[in-house]
């Protein structure tokens, strides 16, 4: 009776262990025919296919930028080039300008002009803005070609200029002082100046001139 009692026993527990690993067998493979949620969502890695129609995509998009950009080309180029001309126009002009200069004396002190370009003098009496004045102490005039040096001033030659303003120099300090005096003097001055601008270089062409010899 024992023994037939065991074996009920064991027959009952294999019973029960068999059921049990056949429900964990079907819900291990329910879960595998079943679809999960990260396998779903797409692997952003190197050889991923997303990465691939992304970058397809903005291959795609690139040649339109680079159309866009190669129609605008033209404009641009227009505008460099009458910037060029431009600015090859204003260093014709200067150049002109240039080709002849002169040294002037006004009040005492020496100059060397260029036509065109504005130059501090001292202060010019009875000389109003918008003014035209005349320098006749030319000392010399020079040119690509020949140089008129005046013995001492160049006959007939003579320098014009427009007055453009009427002013003052920096602040210069003058400061005094006397030891075991109790003397200290600070006094400033500004010199009055005027501003010029040479317009031309006029009648040097009669004056025996000197050939230029390049050193």
């Amino acid at each position: 009776m024992a023994s037939s009692s065991a074996t009920l026993s064991l027959c009952s527990t294999f019973a029960t262990h068999c059921n049990v690993t056949s429900r964990r067998s079907s819900t291990i493979m329910c879960s595998l025919s079943k679809p999960s949620l990260n396998l779903a969502k797409p692997v952003t890695g190197f050889l991923s296919p997303s990465t691939a129609s992304t970058s397809r995509t903005a291959f795609t998009v690139a040649p339109k930028f680079a159309e866009s950009v190669v129609e605008a080309e033209p404009e641009t180029t227009d505008i460099e080039a009458v910037v060029v001309s431009d600015v090859s126009e204003v260093t014709e002009e200067k150049a002109k300008r240039e080709e002849i200069f002169a040294v002037v004396m006004v009040g005492g002190r020496q100059y060397i002009v260029f036509p065109g370009r504005y130059l501090y003098t001292q202060r010019l009496k009875d000389a109003n803005v918008d003014d035209q004045i005349v320098l006749n102490k030319v000392l010399l005039v020079g040119t690509k070609t020949h140089t008129y040096i005046g013995k001492p001033v160049v006959t007939n030659a003579t320098v014009h200029a427009v007055v453009e303003s009427q002013g003052l120099n920096d602040k210069v300090v003058v400061f005094k002082y006397k030891p075991k005096k109790k003397y200290r003097r600070n006094i400033g001055h500004r010199q009055p100046n005027t501003r010029i601008r040479i317009t031309g270089i006029t009648g040097y062409e009669e004056y025996p001139a000197a050939p230029n010899v390049a050193v």
